[in-house]
């Protein structure tokens, strides 16, 4: 079974499968939504290239379980950008060399 992201009550759950590799023990995310593409980026705040990119946003990794889900509560994201907050899965693509996950949100 592939890990898994959703949207939920406006937070984006990350599997706990995708959180190790791409975050190891590093307890913050950058987020930024890039409108061109419609998806929202994720990665660590160790990634100084991805502030130099862009105006990101620094988020809370909040754990859910003990397995090590976590959450991103992205409700101004979504309310600034005015993207939709239905409940659902949402694609995304891993990039490992960058430590970035891109997530569809449109």
């Amino acid at each position: 079974m592939n890990p898994r992201i959703s949207l939920k009550t406006s937070h984006i759950y990350l599997d706990h499968e995708l959180i190790a590799p791409i975050f190891g023990e590093t307890q913050y995310a950058y987020v930024t939504y890039v409108r061109e593409q419609g998806t929202i980026l994720i990665t660590p705040v160790t990634s100084q290239w991805f502030v130099k990119m862009y105006k990101p946003t620094q988020f809370l990794l909040k754990t859910r379980n003990l397995k090590g889900d976590k959450t991103l509560a992205v409700r101004e994201l979504l309310i600034d950008n005015d993207l939709d907050m239905t409940d659902r899965e949402l694609d995304y693509e891993i990039i490992e060399k960058t430590r970035l996950i891109k997530v569809a949100i449109s």
